[in-house]
């Protein structure tokens, strides 16, 4: 193998695992342990045993409990002073130019029953193929100078305002935190006073209710057990400006490896290097082994690679607790273990943690601090031996959080 040791500044490489909402709660049903500690995971353990652990503040006080904000956290961009919304951020993921008075909005799209429930925030993790067609006929059927829709991964899409009768001063509720809870107390309201803020909110009250019996009418919708009939706007902003990665860091480069945009748009609004992995699907099926690949390459370049896998958090979303474990320990199988395989006799650090947890039963983000482990040359171990929600907190890294993992890792 050629050495990841020729890189010419010679500044220590990293690599960072990160698992999507795989942190949680102790469980009846599990003698008391969380999914992380009953699944099998020991190449997550191994390197909680070989360095330390500790926990990771990754959603401040104020913020949406959003993967945006908690990604961010963990690459230490500081969401609490500039986060832009999740809109922009996947906009920039898309290369969606955005004028300087546009608005842009995530926009899911979700299941409603009859009865007026919000029931799934996926419509069932509907297919990338039929997302896209239902987007572009939302975009033929309402597109105009004020709006424009634009399809992204699954049911994750986007919808943009343009003018400056639009505002992004919004209150939203998070779609999957949001599920078996009826519409009517999910309302759109300004955030402010302006007349901005309130126009913006009963234009998209009306595209929403037009939208809703178009997509309930579309035959792509006939016969699903969770059609894709109501459109979700949330998490706006205007154009986002990140501190570049080689510049917050002293010109080390960074890598982003994830198959969603709001991981992907945060390494492009911050100048890292997106690698695009063929069959990467933010779901249980993703190609892991093209993951693996991407990172191991992207590691003879780049200083630190961030390999983000997003299936746990859809999981946890669905409240499968079997499904929750297999895809914890599918991470630890078929990503930190060839990973970590194919560099066992290389100088690299490595940590592993969630960026948020999602607890099975509630099936939604919580702010509790998630539990980190670091190993590699130059650090001393602790006593913790198992990657653990329970154990961490008593390991020596202590309670990190803004920038302290990453310069860690990167030795600064």
């Amino acid at each position: 193998m050629k050495s990841y040791r020729n890189h010419v500044e010679m500044n220590q490489k990293a690599v960072i695992f990160l698992a999507d909402g795989m942190a949680d709660e102790p469980l009846p049903e599990l003698n008391g342990k969380t999914p992380l500690e009953a699944a099998r995971t020991p190449a997550m353990d191994a390197i909680a045993r070989e360095g330390r652990s500790g926990t990771f503040l990754t959603l401040p006080e104020g913020l949406p409990t959003s993967s945006d904000v908690a990604n961010m956290s963990v690459l230490g961009f500081y969401p609490e002073r500039n986060y832009p919304g999740r809109g922009p951020i996947e906009a920039v993921s898309q290369e969606i130019r955005l004028a300087p008075d546009d608005v842009a909005f995530r926009c899911n799209l979700v299941y409603v029953s009859s009865d007026g429930v919000l029931r799934d925030y996926s419509a069932g993790h509907i297919d990338n193929a039929i997302s896209a067609q239902l987007i572009a006929a939302l975009q033929k059927k309402f597109g105009n100078d004020d709006v424009t829709f634009h399809p992204g991964v699954s049911y994750r899409n986007l919808l943009v305002l343009h003018g400056k009768k639009f505002s992004e001063k919004v209150n939203y509720f998070k779609p999957d935190s949001s599920q078996d809870i009826p519409v009517a107390e999910l309302p759109l309201t300004p955030a402010d006073d302006s007349p901005e803020a309130r126009y913006t909110v009963e234009f998209l009250d009306r595209l929403g209710k037009l939208a809703a019996a178009f997509l309930a009418a579309h035959p792509f919708n006939r016969d699903r057990k969770a059609p894709a009939n109501y459109i979700w706007p949330w998490s706006p902003g205007k154009c986002p400006n990140l501190t570049p990665f080689e510049e917050q860091y002293l010109g080390c480069r960074g890598a982003i490896i994830s198959a969603v945009d709001v991981v992907k748009g945060i390494g492009k609004c911050s100048g890292m290097t997106v690698v695009e992995v063929p069959g990467a699907t933010g779901f249980i099926d993703t190609n892991y082994a093209g993951k693996v690949e991407a990172a191991l390459n992207a590691l003879r370049t780049h200083d630190l690679v961030y390999v983000h896998v997003e299936a746990i958090d859809e999981c946890s979303h669905l409240g499968d607790l079997k499904l929750k474990m297999q895809a914890i320990e599918d991470f630890d199988a078929k990503i930190v273990a060839p990973i970590r395989a194919a560099l066992a006799n290389e100088p690299i650090r490595f940590a592993v943690l969630p960026d948020h947890p999602v607890p099975i039963h509630l099936r939604k983000h919580t702010t509790t601090p998630v539990p980190v482990a670091v190993c590699g040359p130059g650090i001393e171990p602790d006593a913790v031996d198992r990657f653990s929600e329970q154990l961490a907190p008593s390991g020596k890294l202590g309670a990190m959080k803004g920038d302290q993992l990453v310069r860690l890792l990167l030795k600064l």
